[in-house]
């Protein structure tokens, strides 16, 4: 899938759910219960065990099908590479690292750095960053989004960190083209409770499909 249709799938699905587990056999368990409940972009975690192996896996099983696999918490050109010939259609950081953005573009493969300035958003763009991940969210609130936007009209950005089912409407109101959520959304995992996984990422579809006035 070409970067462009990459980002407007992620786009037109409104909600990434970020995938962190204690082991590779569970991570494979929450992109299941994940994608039942409807949510399709899956941003796998680096913070997983074998975390390249779980990608290549996860993109060889959904091969085919709606379901659109990236990497997370990515720091590093070496990183990003192996996951993007692990089959990771886009990449995600926690922060801004321009050979990351480098490496992305020549391989022409979606990256969403994180930034927490309107000076990193900025280099963001300038290296042709199509969507900037605020992180940690929760930190600001959804009243950032605005603050972003009044010097960067044109720029178009994905909280994540703190996003729930109960504030998704606050933070696609005050203007997120796409959220990430990853604790919220995968709890009962920690139990081993997946269909509970499965129900919120319904009710996660659910809340987005409301705030976005989508019948």
């Amino acid at each position: 899938m070409r970067r462009e249709e990459v980002l407007k799938s992620i786009i037109d699905a409104g909600v990434v759910a970020v995938v962190r587990g204690d082991s590779k056999e569970q991570g494979l368990k929450i992109v299941d219960a994940v994608s039942k409940g409807g949510i399709k972009i899956m941003e796998l975690t680096m913070t997983v065990p074998n975390p390249v192996e779980l990608i290549k896996e996860v993109a060889e099983k959904y091969n085919g099908t709606d379901v659109i696999v990236g990497a997370g918490t990515v720091l590093d050109t070496e990183t990003a590479r192996a996951c993007i010939l692990a089959g990771a259609q886009f990449i995600v950081s926690p922060s801004l690292d321009v050979e990351t953005l480098k490496l992305c573009n020549k391989y022409k493969v979606l990256v969403m750095p994180g930034v927490m300035t309107v000076k990193d958003a900025i280099t963001a763009f300038e290296y042709g960053v199509d969507v900037v991940k605020i992180f940690p969210a929760n930190l600001y609130g959804p009243s950032v989004i605005s603050s972003f936007k009044g010097p960067l009209p044109q720029g178009d950005f994905m909280p994540t960190g703190g996003v729930t089912v109960e504030n998704l409407h606050e933070w696609i109101n005050a203007g997120a083209v796409v959220v990430g959520t990853g604790g919220s959304l995968t709890k009962g995992a920690k139990t081993g409770d997946y269909d509970a996984v499965e129900k919120e990422a319904r009710r996660f579809m659910d809340a987005y499909r409301e705030a976005k006035g989508i019948k």
